[in-house]
């Protein structure tokens, strides 16, 4: 059975304007979620304002007085006008089509991020109706009444306080209609049911139940009455029960009537009165009458309630049922209606005579009875399933079943839910929570499935339940038990599912130098220096230039360390790459607006560590530019020496330019080519991932998917699986705006093992994910690997090191890239070694005190230090200052192999210019070990931005040694490693060199040549 991630849609094709219920059967569809939340209407009524975005509990509603759900035309305004006309202080929409209303924010109902409620309304798209168990509330500005009371008595009924109850074995085993159906429920009007059946006992229960008996059965005790918080739907002053929990009242009378079916508001005949029948004729093509049958005697014997309809017939129930393809239909209390395609819950016959209420709009129709359900069937059979089990045998993976487990009311124990409305089973539910990393995993409410640690249980208050209390079946497996009201099946696996490393050496910060502006593109230069680029004309610093030059040497003297450069036209957001000519100059794409988006700018790297270069970046639009303007895009060196240019909007905020072109631009017109499926995923591929294949071919990931092109068409040759996303969401993005970070992992002579591709980070629509995944794309039926991390992280930057790990660091820990759209940084940097095993690969290192959000980057230096820079988030306090400021501190990390006070190795090299499969020499000094264990890798010159490390590369290369005298053999081809200038370290065990640079492959597409206009130097090639 196919395991569904998303709330599916619980269709009601019949009516689109329905009441909504607790329930929890009732789910709803996922809707679509924008990435920035609205501003509320402007013409609400009266005083009515936002409060902002608030927490729900489907079990125990935040708002639980009157509700009302529309599939079609929700708004706010709709809403706040259904609860302001009830006299109702507070409106709350939810999941784009519930209305609630109250006079108080009960179970526990807490302000949650303004993001977390993002759900488009279903009859406004353009406001925000909260989201799954997320509200967005309204206030009238009025005072509330005094809070509810659970009343002392009514009449001659007396509370006797709050007791325990399930749905398998009820305490008060009668249930009761009450005047004007569930929403009128009180303690008025349920006594009222109860004493004109006769009963002397009457419970109330989940806001909208009624209960009736003669005596307290099934092991009824008192339960705190803090735990009968809900509300009555039809007297919020008033509590009626809660979550298997009853408000009991005791007549104490001596006038009670004969005891006779309990009918309530709107039920029809039977229980005494005309003669009832089951329909025989005149029902829909193949539907007949199959038995009376009894319900509730171990839960609900259908998996779906409609709601109650007070002009109830079969007929109709039967006409609601067959529309959503069921095969079973019921009918019970007169005016309720069941669907189903088998009967659950150990169901057995009873007697025709049995089910003896009249329905509601046909008095002579037999519409069950109390706990008696009229079956009607299209196929001739009906299927009775046996009471549900736990199941304990056949789990997946080192999953152990561990009890039934009580959470602490409105609070939840886990914090990701999945909701599965048809298809919840326990094996599916597992199977999802330890694919993501999470060792303890719970069923509730028969179609929820959550996931977490097994600290949150201890943390957030979970208690051990009677196994009583998990009553509910799967929904997907209904003869297997998926937890109850407000409790979890609680399952554990045995043992750890990704372990994280803590190494006593890890690593450290240390500030380098002050800068000069927030830089969003960063780019190592031949020469060794830093090469700057931000919003030029944009910027927040007025005077700014757009460009600037670090050099490395010249750090302790503020002044010198700064060279100044230049550009025409905004970089902002564009893309760079370092170019494979003499000069390895570093090309830079695209940019903010207008002209700017059409730029193509070139610096070659001069100067010498402590002494300037004269060299500025170069541009004329008028002679050089893309064919297309392009605002986020990627770039990329090909094996055949060319650039290729990817993706990208228009302009700022501008429509998609879902295209690739190649520069030099080839000569015959237009020669863009358009990519549908950049044009489907707009707004969410931006930065596209691109890896040349040593295949020859090309990777390019995008939003959640991946697909490898022809590199010399671009035709597609393989569509990849999706990128996994959250273990609650598989729509959860990889490429800016939802930015994690990529890296081709490193290639080992002789090259012919697959290689693999890492993307860490990313974030569902503001919710920042904690895992990495990984795949090997030219390997047959190859699927992504899922590797949780210890936190999450969205805007991530990821370093390739000589010694063949990666550094994780930078980012938020909510949210998505842009400005102002993500808060909570995570301060934290991660090791991921690829040469250990899969789920044990991350190691935790050391924190930063600096915030390095939006526009922040990582570049690997040839000291192997890692330089960190930038943050430009315009994230603001809510009173309108900056939470986060402009960051212009420039840090390093000290990676854990140059913490450890080992001097570094050195080595000197005379040929730099290489050729693929040569062989070229070099002379070392060690100081550590010997030859025997040292190492040789060579890493691609990158160009940094939004982490997107574009030209990332790492090669462990062959090579022998004879003393100090060693010879490497260079990379065989340009699909192994495409032509480009590399840095080239060597490692005494874990120690890295400082690096020389090299260039392997020359310059096949002769870009030294290029682009022969004025305003341009050529270096040659």
């Amino acid at each position: 059975m196919p395991f569904v991630l998303v709330h599916a849609l619980w269709a009601l094709s019949f009516i689109h304007f329905v009441q909504a219920s607790h329930v929890p059967i009732h789910h709803y569809n996922h809707f679509h979620r924008r990435q920035a939340t609205l501003p509320p209407p402007a013409d609400l009524p009266a005083d009515w304002t936002s409060i902002g975005c608030y927490t729900d509990n489907p079990g125990a509603r935040s708002l639980s007085s009157a509700s009302f759900t529309d599939t079609v035309n929700m708004t706010v305004e709709n809403c706040v006008a259904f609860c302001d006309k009830q006299n109702f202080i507070f409106a709350g929409v939810e999941f784009a089509q519930e209305c609630y209303c109250g006079d108080i924010i009960g179970n526990g109902g807490t302000n949650a991020t303004a993001t977390e409620c993002d759900s488009p309304c279903t009859g406004n798209p353009n406001e925000d109706c909260g989201a799954g168990s997320r509200l967005n509330v309204y206030w009238s500005g009025q005072q509330p009444p005094p809070p509810p009371i659970i009343a002392p008595s009514n009449g001659l009924w007396v509370s006797l306080g709050c007791y325990n109850d399930t749905a398998a074995t009820r305490v008060l085993g009668v249930p009761t209609n009450v005047a004007g159906g569930s929403t009128n429920n009180s303690v008025q009007t349920c006594t009222d049911a109860c004493f004109a059946s006769g009963y002397s006992l009457s419970g109330m229960e989940f806001a909208d139940e009624c209960y009736c008996a003669t005596s307290i059965a099934n092991g009824g005790v008192p339960e705190p009455a803090t735990d009968c918080s809900m509300t009555c739907s039809g007297n919020s002053s008033e509590f009626c029960g809660g979550p298997n929990r009853l408000n009991v009242y005791n007549y104490t009378g001596t006038d009670l009537p004969p005891i006779s079916n309990p009918g309530g508001g709107g039920g029809g005949g039977g229980g005494g009165g005309a003669p009832v029948f089951p329909v025989t004729s005149g029902l829909p093509p193949s539907w007949e009458y199959a038995a009376c049958y009894v319900d509730n005697a171990h839960g609900r014997i259908f998996s779906t309630e409609l709601p109650d309809n007070q002009n109830l017939t079969v007929e109709n129930c039967i006409a609601s049922c067959a529309s959503q393809n069921f095969t079973l239909s019921g009918v019970e209390f007169s005016v309720q209606c069941f669907c189903g395609n088998t009967l659950i819950n150990g169901a057995v016959e009873s007697t025709d005579a049995d089910c003896n209420m009249g329905c509601g709009a046909n008095a002579t129709e037999a519409c069950g009875g109390p706990n008696r359900l009229s079956v009607y069937t299209s196929t001739g059979n009906v299927t009775a399933l046996p009471v549900p089990v736990v199941l304990t045998n056949t789990l997946p993976g080192e999953w152990q079943y561990q009890g039934c487990l009580a959470e602490p009311g409105a609070a939840r124990v886990f914090p990701y839910q999945i909701i599965n409305t048809n298809n919840n089973t326990a094996q599916d539910c597992l199977s999802q929570c330890s694919a993501f990393g999470y060792p303890a995993a719970g069923m509730e409410f028969g179609d929820e499935c959550w996931c977490g640690d097994v600290a949150d249980i201890t943390t957030n208050g979970g208690t051990t339940a009677p196994e009583t209390d998990c009553s509910f079946p799967c929904s997907g497996d209904p003869i297997h038990l998926c937890g109850g009201a407000e409790r979890l099946q609680l399952y554990l696996w045995n043992g750890s599912i990704d372990v994280w490393n803590t190494p006593a050496n890890i690593g450290r910060y240390e500030f380098l130098i002050g800068g000069l502006v927030p830089p969003l593109l960063a780019t190592v230069g031949i020469n060794n220096k830093v090469s700057f680029l931000e919003k030029g004309g944009t910027s927040e610093f007025k005077n700014s230039t757009g460009a600037y030059e670090l050099d490395l040497s010249l750090v302790s003297n503020f002044s010198a360390a700064w060279r100044e450069m230049h550009v025409q036209t905004d970089v902002f957001c564009s893309g760079s790459v370092v170019l494979p000519d003499k000069a390895g100059r570093i090309i830079n794409v695209g940019g903010w607006s207008l002209t700017s988006t059409f730029g193509v700018r070139l610096y070659a790297p001069d100067g010498t560590p402590g002494v300037n270069g004269t060299n500025d970046w170069e541009e004329n639009p008028e002679e050089l530019h893309l064919q297309n303007g392009r605002w986020y895009p990627s770039a990329l060196v090909m094996s055949n020496g060319s650039i290729l240019v990817v993706g990208g909007e228009t302009g700022s905020n501008a429509p998609a330019e879902p295209t690739l072109e190649i520069l030099p631009t080839p000569i015959g017109g237009n020669t863009t080519l358009f990519l549908d499926y950049l044009n489907r995923t707009d707004p969410n591929n931006l930065y596209p991932f691109l890896m040349m294949l040593p295949s020859g071919n090309i990777f390019i990931g995008y939003y959640n998917e991946a697909r490898i092109l022809d590199a010399t068409t671009f035709d597609t040759l393989q569509v990849l699986p999706n990128m996994p996303g959250s273990v609650t969401s598989f729509i959860a993005g990889r490429t800016y705006p939802m930015e994690g970070a990529a890296a081709l992992l490193p290639q080992h002579a002789p090259y012919t093992d697959p290689v693999t591709i890492l993307v860490c980070g990313g974030s569902n629509f503001g919710i920042a994910l904690d895992n990495c995944v990984s795949i090997q794309p030219e390997v047959a039926n190859s699927t992504w690997v899922v590797e949780r991390m210890p936190s999450k992280r969205v805007m991530s930057c990821m370093v390739a090191l000589p010694d063949g790990t990666f550094m994780i660091m930078n980012g938020a820990q909510e949210g998505v890239a842009g400005f102002g759209l993500a808060d909570d940084p995570n301060l934290t940097a991660l090791l991921y070694d690829p040469t250990q095993p899969l789920h044990h690969r991350i190691s935790i290192l050391n924190t930063t005190i600096v915030a390095r959000l939006y526009h922040s980057e990582a570049t690997l230096l040839p000291d192997g230090r890692v330089l960190i820079s930038g943050s430009d988030p315009q994230t603001n306090n809510p009173d309108g200052s900056p939470k986060f400021p402009e960051e212009l501190r420039v840090e390093v990390y000290i990676p854990p192999y140059l913490n450890q006070g080992f001097i570094q190795p050195s080595f000197n090299i005379s040929e730099t210019d290489w050729d693929y499969g040569g062989q070229y020499h070099i002379t070392v000094r060690l100081h550590q070990g010997t030859t025997s264990t040292m190492r040789v890798s060579i890493i691609a010159a990158t160009s940094s931005t939004h982490g997107n490390t574009m030209g990332g590369r790492t090669i462990f290369p062959e090579f022998s040694c004879s003393g100090t005298a060693c010879t490497i053999t260079a990379p065989p081809n340009s699909f192994v490693s495409p032509p480009g200038w590399h840095q080239l370290f060597i490692l005494d065990g874990p120690t890295p060199s400082t690096s020389h640079w090299i260039r392997i492959g020359g310059d096949p597409a002769q870009l030294g040549n290029w682009p022969d206009v004025p305003g341009f130097t050529l270096p040659g090639v």
